[in-house]
């Protein structure tokens, strides 16, 4: 590429997890090597209808494949993980985690493609990887699933530090601490750049510590009279151990619903994450119904309300063996993601109309974050102490608060970088600036389709949804004398109540009619230009009668 080696530059793109939460994907670029950092996936917004999931677009590294020498993991969260059966087929690369992180990827390939295992490497916080020019290592931080790590990249132009997502636990639940002594020493020998976790950058303080929930866990689940149920996200393993050390401590025995809890669980018992304090504590979920209720504690999924995971089914009474009865104790051991609120409190409305206690974090503290908060960012700026700053995994307004607490620890503007999806930043030793950026952005997945629904049949869905459609339908003859055979019929769905509404299509008929003949006395027989006079004049028609403009198909046959 370069002939002279000095001014090669280090490229750090977000592909994913910049200027919003989800969708994760960092690329970093040092001449011919490409280390990637996670594949995320990110829930759809409410505007993306029937959308089930968004990945970031990888067109950059589809481009530059054989140059990538391997994608390292942080850890295994949807937003970090959730895109690579997507990603992983078309790219063929190596990949690198720790053992619970690729326990989890690997359960999710094997239900779409399975990938091969010769590509799949367990690492140990600690253990420098060679990847093309870059020497990656894994440091441990604590989060809200065990086996998070974030990563050192160490380049020519100097070392980077990418934090993942991480809080400062002091008393993690599996007495992994995060690794403060490596944070420091690199600190000393001196770092480029750090970025760094800033979903709560505004928070002011310290995150509080995950053992503060299993003390609350445990005095709620001894006040409850009947069965308990806790719902959460699979992935906070060590929130789930803390509730069954609980449970057995005050006898109960533990049912876990819901597939991505079952799969979450099995991994961790199986890899060792989770350790059960006796033996037959876990039973199968058709044993519920000879168990005297209140023995027993239901761990399950569901805590944001989404209408087909087994709490709402259960709130619901459609779920096949569990059922709330008046009485039982209900833990929302979550927070809801932001625009999830509606659903969570239509689910927790339903729990108290069948008359069960629900006990949510705004009760006691049932739920802390897994991000760190301000004097923690404060914490690995200082240990770290990188010459310059890039927020990651935030939205703007995260980003911005991360820019507050560079300045307040005297970093000048432009020693901070705020990304967007697809910004190059280049590094050399001592400048940072932004070089062109590359193509960059979202994929839909919608059912088995990736990528086929794009904005134009978001679009048209939002009409759809907006106004409905109406479909015209007329035969016309082939040739001269041109004429109306038969028709015009008007169909609609979703526009207006037809049965009532004669004047109205009387009226529409007679537009449609008006306009094709208009048409035949231009000698004009051409169907694209008849259908769009149909659909030109009709939709007039229909603003002027309803102020409503549904989706007009017209539909010409010949005879």
């Amino acid at each position: 590429m370069h002939n002279n080696k000095r001014a090669s530059k280090l490229s750090v793109i977000p592909l994913g997890g910049t200027g919003e939460i989800g969708k994760n994907l960092l690329v970093f670029e040092y001449e011919d090597s490409i280390v990637v950092i996670d594949g995320g996936v990110k829930f759809p917004e409410d505007e993306l209808l029937g959308i089930d999931l968004v990945i970031p677009d990888i067109t950059y590294l589809e481009k530059n494949r054989d140059r990538i020498k391997g994608l390292f993991i942080t850890h295994g969260h949807e937003d970090h993980i959730g895109g690579l059966p997507f990603i992983l087929p078309k790219l063929n690369i190596p990949i690198y985690g720790t053992r619970l992180t690729l326990g989890l990827v690997q359960a999710k390939l094997q239900e779409r493609t399975p990938y091969p295992e010769s590509m799949v490497h367990v690492i140990e916080p600690g253990e420098p990887i060679r990847a093309g020019v870059f020497e990656v290592e894994a440091f441990r931080v604590t989060h809200s699933i065990p086996d998070a790590v974030g990563y050192s990249l160490l380049t020519p132009v100097g070392r980077v530090i990418y934090t993942g997502d991480f809080k400062v636990d002091y008393t993690p639940i599996d007495g992994h601490n995060m690794d403060l002594g490596k944070l420091a020493a690199w600190g000393q020998e001196g770092v480029l750049a750090l970025l760094c976790d800033s979903t709560n950058s505004e928070r002011p303080g310290v995150t509080v510590s995950e053992k503060i929930v299993g003390k609350v866990l445990r005095e709620w689940f001894e006040r409850a009279q009947g069965k308990i149920i806790m719902a959460s996200f699979a992935s906070n393993v060590h929130r789930i151990q803390q509730a069954i050390n609980a449970a057995a401590d005050i006898g109960r025995k533990i049912c876990v619903v819901g597939r991505s809890m079952e799969n979450v669980v099995n991994t961790s018992i199986e890899l060792g994450y989770l350790k059960l304090p006796q033996e037959n504590i876990l039973i199968p979920s058709s044993e519920v119904g000879s168990m005297p209720p209140e023995k027993l504690l239901v761990l399950t999924t569901g805590s944001q309300g989404e209408p087909l995971a087994a709490l709402t089914r259960m709130a619901t009474r459609s779920h096949r063996q569990i059922n709330v009865m008046p009485g039982d104790m209900v833990v929302m051991a979550a927070t809801p993601i932001p625009g999830n609120e509606k659903l969570v409190g239509k689910t927790i409305n339903h729990l108290y109309q069948i008359g069960a206690e629900v006990v949510t974090k705004e009760m006691g503290q049932v739920h802390v974050s897994g991000h760190a908060n301000q004097e923690e960012i404060k914490l690995v700026i200082r240990l770290t102490q990188p010459r310059f700053l890039i927020p990651h995994h935030g939205e703007i307004r995260h980003q911005a608060g991360f820019r507050k607490i560079g300045q307040s620890l005297g970093y000048a503007d432009e020693d901070i970088a705020i990304t967007q999806l697809g910004s190059r930043v280049e590094l050399s030793p001592n400048r940072m600036e932004f070089g062109e950026r590359v193509e960059a952005g979202s994929v839909y997945i919608d059912g088995l389709g990736v990528g086929d629904v794009g904005y134009i049949v978001l679009k048209d869905r939002q009409q759809l949804a907006q106004d409905g459609v109406v479909v015209v339908v007329a035969a016309l003859s082939k040739s001269k004398p041109y004429k109306i055979l038969s028709g015009p019929d008007i169909i609609s769905r979703g526009f207006t109540f037809m049965k009532e509404a004669d004047a109205l299509i009387d009226g529409a008929k007679k537009d449609v009619i008006g306009s094709i003949e208009r048409q035949f006395e231009k000698d004009q027989t051409e169907w694209g230009a008849l259908k769009s006079n149909i659909r030109d004049s009709l939709g007039k028609y229909l603003w002027e009668k309803t102020r409503r403009r549904p989706m007009i198909l017209p539909v010409l046959l010949h005879f």
